[in-house]
């Protein structure tokens, strides 16, 4: 896997049933823990940077799908790809999705069950459905 993605950092943790998809599209950053059972798919851009902590059970995506051709069911329709970017010294809790087109700012917390929909801003603890800001930490 680390020969096939972009850049492969040093001292990875990756735990037990972790799904990484179209890794040639993936970078990760050094010191970072990816724990069991989270979900990656790297299809529009994942760039993961250094000291970063991902709970399990966490889904991150980078593609939406489309349902503008009516004549094709919905899961024939195309993709529609965006990058995330989770800078460094992230900690993102368990079961939280990250949907596509998102950019985590350094040093910031995702609480457990968030749904990322929009850009986290650096040195803030977000939470809810969808997560909002909660706590600046710096």
């Amino acid at each position: 896997m680390a020969g096939r993605a972009k850049t492969f950092g040093v001292n990875i943790y990756m735990g037990r049933s972790v799904c990484l998809k179209n890794v040639e599209h993936l970078s990760i950053g050094d010191n970072v823990s990816i724990h069991d059972a989270c979900y990656l798919d790297a299809l529009g851009g994942l760039e993961i940077g250094n000291n970063v902590s991902i709970a399990h059970h966490t889904s991150i995506l980078t593609f939406n799908h489309t349902w503008e051709d009516a004549s094709l069911p919905i899961k024939y329709n195309p993709v529609q790809t965006a990058p995330v970017i989770i800078n460094d010294d992230v900690w993102v809790g368990c079961g939280v999705r990250i949907m596509p087109g998102v950019t985590i700012g350094t040093r910031s917390v995702i609480a457990a069950g968030s749904v990322v929909t929009r850009d986290v801003p650096p040195g803030v603890i977000v939470a809810g459905v969808p997560a909002k800001v909660i706590k600046s930490i710096l």
